[in-house]
């Protein structure tokens, strides 16, 4: 009589065991890619692949995917690639605010969530590639209304700074973020206004200046790390980045670095081919497009209002520096990066952030990216996307795998491999057991010598074309968190040593 209650547990035991991480929310997103991604009906689909879209979803929109089965098995394309269904959290196209916690909610209620399969219900009519879906994890950023159109009482560093000081507190600029989708066209017809508007009171040379001065500095603030602040290293940072904004629309203006015209420091600075915060993704989640000088933002009860504030200090931190590089002498900036020839200095328009380039693990073997594929456990089926995976022993056409999870801890990628889908093994088509290539100690050029290695990246395709170059300023360094005292320091940037920011001088 004892067996049955023993047995009960046992089976309830390794049901438990046998569940695996629901599906996440994850955002519909392309790099650069088409504003909208088609989706398809599932009998279609299933008869003629991926032919006929039924209809489009925005980037940025939320989803919850899941797999359709057919037959017996989920869809897929000729490679094994699935075309999932999808419950839609959030569409860009027609967000508001509200959204925004929604968002969060949900993701809230599936990070811990375990499930026996990812199996979608009778009711999902419609599939997607599951490459375009990535697990995020960011809100939309929406700003809270309240633009009052008067003057600005900040002190101004000179007429410029004065007119963006102006735009951002502008009911043109307001309106920039009220919708999710198409914010970086917004911006520019929001500048187009207010500069109609303002013909009177400026002239248009010093108009069309500020607004090549506003864009060039947003580029830099995002484009630099956040959370180094009005930091000395943070604000050279953000100097160097006007740099090769200014060496990319001065001397040397080439149409594939977007410039159209010499002195074309907005197309520059703001085409995603050449600085990519302003995808259209990235701007729907960050407050690059946002009137972030209005100065009933840095204050208050906004959700965003310590983000502000130190945008405001940052912007106020580098705002002369950046006037003089776009508009200044070549003694001006001789004297912003001293100690650096001439040459190299306007030959530097290109530089990448390490840590953000390709992640690679020499270290452990048969580590592989899954963009999308299906992993099976008898009759039940997972979504392997967006994710890594250890591939362990072949089985059949699959493989056993664990799932194999890093997160950037400081100098160092820390690691954790969990056996997260027992008993399932993963298609292996998707599995090519290829080791990591073009792989250097924290990404940086070769011919730095490390000790102990925390992480390792790739390094972009032209670097090899050029020099890495090491840029020093004299700056005022008020600290990470903007309350410091503004001490002036002499701090370097770049360098072949440099794991966080790599200047390289004479790319084309």
């Amino acid at each position: 009589m004892r067996v049955l209650p023993i047995l009960f547990l046992l089976f309830c035991a390794s049901a438990a065991w046998a569940r695996i991480p629901a599906t996440q929310v994850m955002t519909l997103y392309q790099f650069d890619g088409p504003r909208t991604i088609p989706y398809y009906a599932v009998d279609s689909f299933a008869r003629r692949g991926p032919a006929e879209p039924a209809g489009r979803l925005a980037q940025g929109s939320a989803v919850i995917p899941c797999l359709v089965i057919r037959g017996g098995r989920p869809l897929t394309d000729g490679k094994g690639t699935p075309y999932v269904g999808f419950e839609v959290v959030m569409d860009a196209a027609t967000a508001t605010p509200a959204d925004t916690e929604r968002f969060r909610r949900a993701v809230a209620a599936r990070r811990d969530l375990r499930v026996a399969n990812h199996h979608c219900d009778a009711s999902v009519r419609y599939v997607l590639d599951v490459r375009k879906l990535y697990a995020l994890g960011k809100p939309p950023f929406f700003v809270s209304p309240g633009a009052s159109g008067g003057a600005p009482t900040a002190p101004a560093q000179g007429e410029l700074d004065r007119i963006v000081r102006t735009f951002h507190q502008s009911r043109q600029c307001e309106r920039v973020g009220r919708a999710l989708i198409g914010r970086r066209a917004a911006l520019d017809r929001a500048w187009d206004a207010f500069s109609e508007a303002q013909r009177g009171r400026w002239s248009s040379a010093s108009l069309t200046h500020a607004r090549q001065l506003d864009y060039a500095m947003r580029t830099a603030l995002f484009e630099g790390h956040l959370d180094r602040g009005c930091s000395a290293y943070g604000a050279c940072e953000r100097n160097v980045v006007v740099l090769s904004i200014r060496n990319r629309a001065r001397g040397s203006c080439l149409a594939h670095q977007a410039c159209r015209y010499p002195g074309d420091f907005q197309g520059v600075a703001s085409t995603v081919s050449q600085y990519n915060i302003w995808d259209e993704y990235l701007t729907q989640v960050s407050g690059l497009t946002s009137c972030f000088l209005r100065e009933d933002l840095g204050r208050g009860n906004d959700p965003h209002a310590d983000l502000f504030w130190r945008l405001q200090a940052m912007y106020t931190q580098n705002v002369g520096d950046a006037e003089r590089i776009l508009f200044g002498s070549d003694e001006d900036l001789r004297r912003l990066f001293p100690g650096v020839a001439f040459g190299e200095l306007t030959s530097m328009r290109h530089y990448y952030h390490p840590p953000a380039m390709g992640k690679c693990f020499p270290g452990y073997d048969r580590v592989e990216y899954m963009s999308g594929a299906v992993a099976r456990n008898g009759g039940d089926f997972a979504l392997i996307a967006n994710t890594r995976i250890q591939a362990g022993a072949k089985v059949g056409d699959g493989y056993r795998f664990r799932e194999f999870l890093f997160e950037p801890r400081g100098n160092r990628d820390q690691v954790t491999i969990r056996d997260n889908y027992p008993g399932f093994i993963v298609d292996g088509r998707k599995v090519d057991l290829r080791a990591s290539r073009g792989c250097t100690p924290y990404g940086t050029p070769r011919g730095c010598r490390f000790g102990e290695v925390g992480r390792y990246r790739r390094t972009p395709s032209w670097l090899a074309d050029g020099r890495p170059l090491a840029l020093s300023c004299r700056i005022a360094d008020r600290g990470a968190d903007c309350r410091g005292g503004g001490r002036t320091t002499e701090v370097q940037v770049g360098g072949v040593c440099d794991v966080e920011m790599q200047p390289v001088a004479g790319v084309r």
